[in-house]
């Protein structure tokens, strides 16, 4: 298997790409790894300008010699580089499978929305620390190289599933990049909010028509939350039961993914 790593979003450290293609060596000696040299580019808060960003997406996707494309990390940008490069996705995007999350989701909904390819909430090409043990990057290239399901989100129960951060989610509303997720279990997750911030998201996912039909929802994790100028005065929990319940669906419970040491892995669609 052969595996493009590009950056929609954000630039990654040229150390941290070597240290993935190490753990590819010792662990799939036989699969290899490419990072695109855009993914080392800097202008501004982007890896790139946004034609450069969009280019080397659409070289690695449209190239049949890669099997998966796996976004090097989030941040902001990805939603800026849509409207130009899904038109131009030849053939060959549509055999591959597409791997990450947070400011990815933009990526994913909207290859997901035009069922282009299979995409996957999972962990980042540039997850690996330097005393990091490859766990969940271990977990994502288990199930995408050998069909390893340990890493797999454990809740998944043969319903169709996707899984956002609940920003970018809120973000795609009432854009031609939300998929449709009829009869989905969705998953989300938060960082770096406050919670007023959060309760107004989850209003907006509660309300949106074209979130209507959802199965379900199941809550990620929440981290790094910001204090409020006075507390709050719910918890997390309470908040998305209520919204659950205001939007006509299950809350199904707690989820293992997020911003989080340890990201499971949400295939689109059935697992």
């Amino acid at each position: 298997m052969r595996i493009g790593v590009v950056a929609p979003a954000r630039t990654v450290s040229e150390e941290s790409a070597v240290r993935m293609k190490a753990f590819m060596a010792l662990t799939w000696p036989k699969h290899e790894i490419v990072f695109h040299p855009q993914c080392f580019v800097t202008e501004g808060h982007f890896a790139g300008p946004d034609d450069y960003r969009a280019a080397a997406f659409l070289e690695f996707a449209n190239d049949p010699a890669f099997d998966a494309i796996w976004f090097a990390r989030g941040g902001y940008g990805s939603n800026r580089i849509l409207h130009s490069a899904m038109p131009q996705l030849a053939p060959a995007a549509r055999d591959k499978t597409y791997i990450g999350y947070s400011d990815m989701g933009f990526m994913l909904g909207a290859l997901y929305a035009r069922r282009i390819g299979r995409q996957v909430h999972g962990s980042m090409a540039s997850a690996m620390g330097r005393d990091d043990k490859g766990v969940d990057a271990g977990w994502v290239l288990g199930w995408l190289i050998d069909g390893d399901r340990r890493g797999l989100e454990p809740t998944l129960d043969g319903r169709p599933a996707a899984a956002f951060n609940l920003a970018i989610l809120t973000a795609m509303i009432g854009t031609p990049w939300l998929p449709d997720l009829t009869d989905h279990v969705l998953h989300v997750e938060e960082v770096g909010e406050p919670m007023y911030r959060i309760d107004r998201m989850l209003f907006q996912m509660a309300h949106a028509t074209q979130l209507k039909g959802i199965a379900g929802v199941r809550l990620g994790a929440v981290t790094d939350v910001v204090d409020n100028d006075v507390p709050f005065g719910e918890s997390i929990e309470q908040m998305i039961v209520r919204w659950c319940r205001e939007m006509g669906v299950p809350y199904l419970g707690r989820s293992g993914i997020g911003h989080i040491a340890l990201n499971r892995v949400v295939p689109f669609g059935v697992a």
